[in-house]
């Protein structure tokens, strides 16, 4: 058997593995998420925050002068359309010309953000921070005030 002939023997086997290998990565692709988008504000110097969706650390966002911006795709917990969700950070900005440091955090939830893009925002100077979908006001709504699993522990 010539050499081609073996090559075009072992292609099917060849495609079959490749098609195998991909398999998890297209199934991964698949899965209903939503993406969250956070923006350094002017007058912020940083900020890091952290979103929780039913509870569970989903994404971690880390902004500063040289890294504005960044989205994250958040998958959905499987045959959910609605859930909660608690958006928590610190965020160093320059207010006053002095440099100041807040604690920022709020509760809510999600219905239907499959596919949505949501912007984390900051309101109150700079003092509560939650999701927002500008296209469609019931995909997120919170409540003002701290969420609970933002505290810091006192022990």
């Amino acid at each position: 058997m010539t050499n081609r002939r073996k090559f075009s023997a072992l292609m099917p086997l060849l495609s079959s593995i490749l098609v195998a290998a991909a398999a998890p990565e297209a199934r991964a692709q698949t899965l209903p998420s939503f993406q969250v988008h956070d923006t350094k504000a002017p007058e912020e110097i940083s900020e890091t925050s952290r979103l929780y969706v039913d509870g569970k650390l989903a994404a971690t966002f880390r902004l500063n002068l040289a890294h504005t911006d960044e989205t994250k795709t958040i998958p959905l917990p499987v045959g959910r359309t609605t859930m909660s969700y608690a958006l928590c950070g610190e965020i160093t900005i320059i207010h006053d010309g002095r440099q100041e440091t807040h604690s920022v955090s709020s509760a809510g939830m999600l219905h239907h953000p499959e596919g949505r893009v949501l912007e984390a925002v900051g309101s109150q100077h700079f003092t509560e921070f939650f999701l927002v979908d500008y296209d469609d006001a019931m995909t997120a709504t919170h409540t003002p005030g701290q969420a609970e699993i933002c505290a810091i522990p006192n022990s």
